[in-house]
């Protein structure tokens, strides 16, 4: 776990500290277009809500930079260098990590395991020491069980610890997918609709949670998200798209009163 407690944004928003920078990303599927020279970049420590509606291509982006598309033409840089050469399954060692719109869980293991799972991709396994059972592979597992543990105490999962998957309730398994996530030890968090099938409680938990993660782990957060007013809420910048292409980009509130995003989005409510 980070001691980070006393992690302030202003801090590290400096000029050119930039985690992401997206790069005229170009995408087509069949001849269409999902993403049309979309360009946008994450200071460190920032939490940017990306918003736009159904179609206007936020999932292919998201996919994009977790390598499971490819851009047809355009960069992704993050930590100064560029991820298009490298192969999906190292994302989450780069500093990567990511929720999915639809659980990505193993239903069929408990919350501990799926939360040592993300963790693993930090470890120096290989399947030959694993058979071997060399020293150093207990106390490597001891130590993934700890960070595990930690994150299952750190969002209220203890009682569940022991529970497969399947038969803890939706909202339930999302915090065990954020849990998994943050097992990964990222740097850049990207939640895909985080807030899907929550209530209006757990939605407004998930404002303060999103900060809270931000601040006591250093991270940056990219969050994409139906619910305008928790992206409005809980985002310190927004980049709202259509069609695959950038309408606008500031603060929540330049955001909200773009004219092209409240034909584009804002207007039709949440």
């Amino acid at each position: 776990m980070h001691d980070n407690k006393n992690f302030d944004v202003s801090t590290v928003n400096t000029a050119g500290n930039v985690i992401l920078d997206v790069r005229d990303v170009v995408v087509t599927f069949g001849g269409i277009v999902a993403l049309d020279g979309v360009s946008f970049s994450i200071e460190r420590g920032y939490v940017l809500g990306l918003i736009g509606p159904n179609g206007a291509g936020k999932t292919t982006l998201f996919n994009c930079l977790s390598r499971l598309y490819v851009p047809d033409s355009g960069d992704i840089v993050f930590e100064g260098q560029s991820i298009l050469g490298q192969p999906t399954h190292q994302m989450a060692a780069l500093g990567i990590g990511r929720t999915f719109q639809n659980l990505a869980l193993f239903r069929t293991m408990t919350v501990l395991e799926n939360v040592m799972v993300g963790a693993h991709c930090r470890s120096n396994s290989d399947f030959f020491s694993d058979a071997m059972r060399f020293p150093w592979v207990s106390k490597r597992e001891k130590e993934l069980r700890e960070r595990a543990w930690a994150l299952i105490v750190y969002l209220g999962l203890e009682e569940h610890t022991y529970v497969a998957v399947s038969e803890l309730s939706f909202g339930t398994q999302k915090r065990v997918e954020l849990a998994r996530a943050l097992a990964a030890e990222p740097s850049l968090l990207l939640l895909d609709e985080p807030a899907g099938g929550l209530n209006h409680e757990e939605v407004e938990a998930l404002k303060a949670l999103i900060w809270r993660i931000r601040d006591d782990f250093g991270l940056t957060v990219l969050l994409v998200e139906h619910h305008m007013s928790l992206v409005m809420a809980a985002s310190d910048r927004v980049v709202a798209i259509d069609f695959g292409r950038k309408l606008s980009e500031g603060t929540p509130a330049e955001v909200q009163n773009d004219p092209e995003v409240i034909r584009a989005y804002l207007g039709t409510g949440e």
